[in-house]
Formats: structure tokens, C-alpha cells, sequence
């Protein structure tokens, strides 16, 4: 890569240039209106009168591996915090995915086919509510409830049961015997908010999520020789762990080294939990969108503690539970831990925010708050790029509390950018960056959109690309452009005013706007907003003696850094080029001029991490 420091005075003199400040993003009304009402700012700060809603919720649930049935209550404390009176509230059944004649855009096995959730009882403030004033349609329920004034909250309570999947395990189920992952649990009230209202969005198993900031408290029941592992705290391992567990536990939330909290021996000797029919394992978990657990009767821990934050010396705990059949699964501690530090103090150098987070071997590639669901895999460098992507997650969305059903750009581009960026610390032979090959082949085609393109309007390649590796790209070549300094002051911005909220994207690119200083709109607009084919082209090499000039071209319309490799006879090399500020003004040409040390064999335009959907015109030779 270029030298990043001499380019930056390029990119402080764009900041001042009166053309580019006039660049407007194109925004619908819905978006627009937060402006008028308040909610949100044109610099990228929450509005006076910005607001979410919040609930608390107290969980107790059975779960019986033999049946798979999932029986329990949740009591919601909600508080509306908006200035409307509500009299619906839309409820989410994320397992009726699972629902005969559910609507769902991914396959499952005819045996995992159920009646969905069924809802034994349903109160509101001690009241009992009449099935008719629900309304159930595949993962939405709709209610009638007594109204909730602005700034007033309710109690329901709800009584529920529904059976786990085996087979089909799209991100919770079955994964052997003997474990089980097991998310989206539990009835929970959808997201009102200021854009849209109710987030009436159904789940069909593509696209994610989106939750409230909650508190939640869990008492999870399970066979006595079965372990637990949730998101939040653990409240009572005294009561459900043998002494000697308790203490490794204890330790390993103190201790740098790689704890082994449970073995393959402990697994054989069958003294790790109370000798109890059953245990109720509880935890707690503050200001998360959603809690999820997992379960095993044959899995070893290991576990290992780093300080997170130097100022205040908080420490995060890391956790590998896996079946140890699975050889490659040893290593998973040392890839979850480096990728806990390095997020903490590289990228994107903030404080890893949760107490513990917990990699569960499982049949899927999916993350939690403060758990991760992994398959095994053959491959060290899959391993590792699937641990910290999964890993990195925990920024966005669950820090941030972006919309994944509409934005999941918003979430999965930062996932993609930090593992293209963590994984090389990890392991430094890793240098591809995934998808390349993707959004260079599909440019130009009918299924390559805008990123900005809502989430479940993608059709094809585009579902993978427009989430995952374009906007990666995006945020990657702004880092560059920017310089790891501005652009971690630009980033810290967006995270201190969105943490714990619900930011959409204007609010990231404003806020990135004002952290930086600089208005770059040029750039979000040319990016995310326009359609386009990346395409540069070597159009021209002139030279007086030494001192050389290579004029590149923009043949398509998506602006690329330019980044040169000048290969010299004695087999030496040099590199050149220009962030993609170049491009700031619209201009069709840029030059990148340079001094040849010697006789050049040939000159390169592009990197690993430069897109071009056309690279027969990127090799110059004299």
C-alpha cells in the first residue's frame, strides 16, 4: 500500500473545497422527516428529540433435549418512550419460521415442520387478553392491548412453548445429541421507532435482525448433566457448578493464560454440575438487544481473560466450548482472544463493551450478543476468518443497534472489513480479501444495485455482495483516504453518539462526516448511492529520463484508488499512486508521477484491494 501520511495534506484541502460541500446525499421523505421532527441531526448526532423504546425482561424456560420442547414464561416490563399513544403492539415469534405454511425464503427439512409457537396465555397488567385480540401471521403477532400513553409502560406476561428444530438449523438447533444452540427464544416485542413505526418486517431466514436496547434476566432450565452458556453473567455458579468450577471460572476471569475449565477427563469423571434432576442456571445481561443460549452434556471449555481497557482495567473473558472430536476447534481460544485485542486496540480501537464473549461449536456462522455459533472447519485460515468476522459483530449490530432486516450493509460490510483487517494479525500468510471476484464479475449486471438498496429487495449475487464485500470496500478505501488516525477519530464519533441507539445510515455518514472534518459526500454518494462499474485503465506512460508519469483513466464510473506497482528489471519493485480523493471533483483522469531507480520491466495499477471489473488495460510495459 501507498504511504498514507504524505497523501493526507490531499485529503485536508478537500475538506475545505466549497464545491464539494455542496454535495447533498439523495434522502427519501420517511428518512427526511426525522430532521423536521427532531429525532435526528444533519450533522450525525441523535436530535433534542430523539427516543427509542426499552423493555426489561424476566425469562424462565425448560428445555428437554429428549423432546426438544422449549416451555417457559416471559414477564416484559415495556416503556414507550415515544410521543405516540400505542394501541397495537407487534410481537416477534422468530421460531415460527419453523410454522407450517410459514412464509420463508430458506429450505427446511419436512421434519422440522411445527405448529409454531403456541401461546398458552397472554395478560397485561394481571389482565388476561382474549385470543381474539392477537393476530399471529407467520413471525409477526399482532396485539390489541389497553393503550400505552407516551412515556407510560405496561406488564405483559406471557406463557409459551414451541419444539426446537433438529435438522434444518437456520442459526439455532439441534447440532448433536447431545448440544444444542438456542436463540431467538422467546416472544419479544418488535422495535417502534422513528422511521418507521412498528418494524413489521417478517423473519423468512435470510435477511437478520433488529432488537431494542433490554435488560434481560433468564432462568434457564436444563437435565442435571447438562452445562449453560448465555449471553450475560452467570448469577449462580455455586449453585450449579461443583467448587472446583467455580474457582476455574473465577480464575479464568482473571487470568491472561488459556484456562481449561473442562476437559475431556472432567467430562468422563461426571462430577462438573450438581447431582440434581434438573438445574436452573440464571444469568443477567444490561443493555443488549437479545439474549440466546446453549447447551451440552459433552463439550470441553476453555477459556482465557485479557484486560480490554488499560484505564480502567476491565477484562473481557473469551470462551471455546466445543465437542472435542473437533481437532481444528483447539485453536479457536487463540483466534477469539487475539480478535478480542486487537479490537480493542487496532480496529476499531474500542474497548471490547461486554464482560465475556463465547464461541460455541455449531452448525451454523452466526453471532449473538456475547456468543458466537461456529461450525468446525478443516481449514486454519477459515477458522480464523470465520471466528473474528462472527467476533467483530459485536460492534455492529449489537453495540450499535443498526436495522440488519433493512441495512445489513450496516452490519456485515464492518463484520467483512474487520476480518480483512484482524485476520492478518492473527495469522499473517492470510492477505486474499473474499469477494473481490464477486463485485468485479457482477458490475454492470442487472443484479448489481446501490448498496443503499434495502436489505430484502436484493435479488441474487446481489444479496451477498451489496452486505458483505462493497461496502467493506467502502469503509476500506475511506480508511485509507483518511489515514488511520482521522479515520479512527471519524469512527469513534459515530460509535460515542450511536452506541446503544438505533442509527441509520445518513446518521453514519453525517457522523463520520463530523468526526472527520471533512465532507465526503462525494464519495458516500458516488459509493453507496450511485450504481456504477469500477473500471481504471493505464491510459498513457510518459517520461523525461528518470522521472516518470502514468495518466490512469476512469473508464467506468465508480470511483478506485489508484495504486501502482512499478516492476524493475533486476527484479526490484516500487509502488505509487493516489488515495480515492483523486477522484473527489469527478474528473475522468488523475497522474501519478514517480522517479524510476532503474530499467522498468513493467508497470501493475491495482492491489488485492482494489476492485476493476476490467483488468486487460492495468499492465504497462515499455
Amino acid at each position: 500500500m501507498i504511504n498514507l501520511k504524505k497523501l493526507l495534506p490531499v485529503v485536508l484541502l478537500l475538506g475545505g473545497a466549497t464545491a464539494l460541500a455542496q454535495i447533498t446525499l439523495p434522502i427519501n421523505t420517511t428518512l427526511q422527516k426525522t430532521y423536521t421532527k427532531g429525532t435526528r441531526t444533519q450533522g450525525g448526532a441523535p436530535g433534542k428529540n430523539y427516543w427509542q423504546n426499552t423493555a426489561n425482561y424476566t425469562i424462565k424456560v425448560g428445555f428437554d433435549p429428549k423432546t426438544r420442547l422449549v416451555s417457559g414464561t416471559v414477564g416484559i416490563d415495556y416503556v414507550n418512550n415515544s410521543p405516540d399513544t400505542l394501541k397495537r403492539v407487534l410481537f416477534k415469534l422468530y421460531p415460527n419460521i419453523y410454522q407450517k405454511g410459514a412464509a420463508r425464503d430458506r429450505a427446511i427439512s419436512p421434519s422440522d415442520i411445527t405448529d409454531g409457537v403456541t401461546i398458552k396465555s397472554l395478560s397485561q397488567d394481571g389482565q388476561l387478553l382474549d385470543s381474539t385480540k392477537r393476530r399471529i401471521a407467520n413471525t409477526n403477532m399482532s396485539l390489541k392491548p389497553k393503550a400505552i400513553s407516551p412515556k407510560q409502560s405496561t406488564h405483559f406476561d406471557i406463557a409459551y412453548a414451541y419444539t426446537l428444530n433438529k435438522t434444518s438449523h437456520i442459526r439455532t438447533g439441534q447440532v448433536d445429541e447431545g448440544a444444542f444452540f438456542i436463540a431467538y427464544f422467546f416472544p419479544r416485542i418488535a422495535v417502534y421507532d422513528d422511521i418507521d413505526g412498528w418494524n413489521e418486517y417478517p423473519y423468512k431466514g435470510s435477511e437478520e435482525f433488529y432488537n431494542d436496547f433490554c435488560h434481560f434476566n433468564a432462568e434457564i432450565t436444563v437435565p442435571g448433566d447438562y452445562q449453560v452458556w448465555a449471553t450475560g453473567n452467570l448469577k449462580n455458579a455455586d449453585e450449579v457448578y461443583n467448587p472446583k468450577y467455580v474457582k476455574l471460572i473465577t480464575a479464568a476471569n482473571t487470568y491472561d493464560k488459556v484456562t481449561d475449565i473442562v476437559t475431556e477427563a472432567d467430562l468422563a469423571a461426571g462430577d462438573i454440575t450438581k447431582k440434581n434432576p434438573t438445574n436452573t442456571w440464571k444469568f443477567e445481561a444490561d443493555s443488549v438487544t437479545d439474549l440466546a443460549f446453549a447447551t451440552s452434556n459433552h463439550y470441553i471449555w476453555k477459556a482465557s481473560s485479557l484486560v480490554v481497557d488499560p484505564k480502567t482495567n476491565r477484562r473481557t473473558r473469551v470462551d471455546a466450548v466445543f465437542n472435542p472430536a473437533h481437532k481444528d476447534y483447539f485453536e479457536v481460544i487463540n483466534y477469539a482472544r487475539k480478535t478480542v485485542e486487537t479490537m480493542s486496540y487496532k480496529f476499531p480501537k474500542w474497548p471490547y463493551p461486554y464482560p465475556h464473549e463465547t464461541v460455541f461449536d455449531g452448525l451454523d456462522q452466526m453471532e449473538y450478543p456475547m456468543m458466537v455459533n461456529d461450525n468446525p472447519l478443516e481449514q486454519s485460515e477459515d477458522a480464523i476468518e470465520l471466528t473474528d468476522h462472527e467476533i467483530f459483530h459485536t460492534m455492529f449490530p449489537f453495540y450499535m443497534g443498526v436495522n440488519e432486516t433493512k441495512y445489513a450493509f450496516m452490519d456485515e460490510g464492518w463484520a467483512t472489513i474487520g476480518e480483512w483487517l484482524i485476520s492478518p494479525e492473527i495469522d499473517p500468510k492470510i492477505t486474499d480479501l473474499y469477494g473481490i471476484s464477486a463485485v468485479n464479475g457482477s458490475a454492470g449486471s442487472e443484479q448489481d444495485v446501490p448498496i443503499m438498496t434495502l436489505t430484502p429487495g436484493l435479488l441474487g449475487i446481489a444479496g451477498f455482495t451489496n452486505n458483505y464485500p462493497k461496502p467493506a470496500f467502502g469503509y476500506l478505501y475511506i480508511k485509507e483516504m483518511l489515514g488511520d488516525e482521522l479515520f479512527t477519530k471519524a469512527l469513534h464519533n459515530y460509535i460515542s453518539l450511536w452506541h446503544g441507539k438505533h442509527p441509520m445510515p445518513y446518521d453514519f455518514f453525517n457522523s463520520m462526516n463530523a468526526g472527520a472534518g471533512i465532507n465526503m459526500n462525494w464519495f458516500w454518494k458516488n459509493w453507496f448511492f450511485d450504481n456504477g462499474i469500477p473500471d481504471l485503465a493505464i491510459s498513457k506512460v510518459s517520461h523525461v529520463a528518470k522521472n516518470y508519469t502514468a495518466t490512469i483513466t476512469s473508464i467506468g464510473n465508480k470511483a478506485v484508488p489508484v495504486h501502482l506497482t512499478i516492476y524493475y528489471a533486476d527484479g526490484s519493485t516500487q509502488t505509487a499512486g493516489k488515495t480515492i480523493a483523486c477522484w473527489a471533483k469527478g474528473n475522468k483522469t488523475t497522474t501519478v508521477s514517480f522517479a524510476a531507480k532503474s530499467a522498468i520491466k513493467q508497470i501493475v495499477l491495482g492491489t488485492t484491494y482494489d476492485v476493476d471489473s476490467d483488468k486487460s488495460n492495468n499492465v504497462w510495459k515499455p
